[in-house]
């Protein structure tokens, strides 16, 4: 089982504003409303008025609510990726563990917005497609901050593979209220446990048409040496 690391954790506060920019005052908006309402009753209208900004001033900044809803997302990849402590020591298990975790604590002032926009994913499959590519690529960079490739055909596998990991243990987070977390940290202990096993499974597949092109070297080693072979004269 990964080491757990050690955590003060603290009930979740209302998020402070972002910022002062009419992106931040958008995306807070947002998400505020989220806390409210579903997400296909949320209008850019609603967000334009929760944010104090006119519409033509949303428009410059974003084209659509599930835009505004990416940015948040942004900000929250780039919280996880401006924090954290050095585990170079640790193995890539550990040092995912540690990632998937503080993306966690990142969200939780925004719990009740995520519980709400994944109701309305279930009921909405093109929403739910939207979110899992968000999902693929945040965790593109989750896995880069555990130091574990991302890139290429298997780096997209990967991707693909945390981003699902990462939705099960969100439906385990948001009813998880323990202030340890500790359902929430044995879902995700238990999910890489299987993930580990998946990428080996996966990287052997892999190697399958690498060896088919190459064929079993003994076969090759024959095959040049008969091709060496001067033929015999009549």
């Amino acid at each position: 089982m990964v080491r757990k690391p050690k955590r003060e954790r603290q009930a979740p506060t209302p998020p402070p504003p972002r910022g002062t920019s009419d992106r931040d005052k958008a995306v807070d908006a947002l998400m505020a409303l989220l806390a409210e309402h579903c997400f296909e009753e949320i209008g850019l209208a609603e967000v334009a008025g929760r944010a104090g900004l006119k519409l033509s001033q949303l428009r410059a900044a974003f084209g659509s609510t599930l835009a505004i809803y990416a940015a948040h997302i942004k900000d929250i990849d780039r919280a996880v990726l401006a924090g954290g402590e050095d585990m170079t020591d640790e193995g890539p298990r550990e040092r995912l563990f540690d990632v998937e975790m503080r993306r966690l604590e990142a969200m939780a002032p925004y719990k009740e917005a995520v519980r709400s926009m994944l109701r309305s994913a279930r009921r909405d499959p093109p929403l739910a497609l939207a979110l899992n590519a968000l999902g693929v690529r945040s965790q593109r960079w989750m896995l880069e901050a555990a130091g574990i490739g991302a890139a290429g055909p298997h780096g997209a596998l990967r991707a693909q593979g945390a981003a699902l990991l990462f939705a099960r243990v969100v439906g385990a987070w948001l009813h998880d209220d323990d202030p340890a977390m500790d359902r929430t940290m044995a879902a995700l202990d238990r999910g890489l446990a299987g993930a580990e096993r998946w990428d080996g499974f996966v990287g052997d597949l892999m190697c399958i048409p690498k060896c088919i092109l190459r064929g079993p070297p003994r076969l090759r080693r024959r095959r040049y040496r008969d091709e060496d072979q001067e033929p015999e004269a009549a």
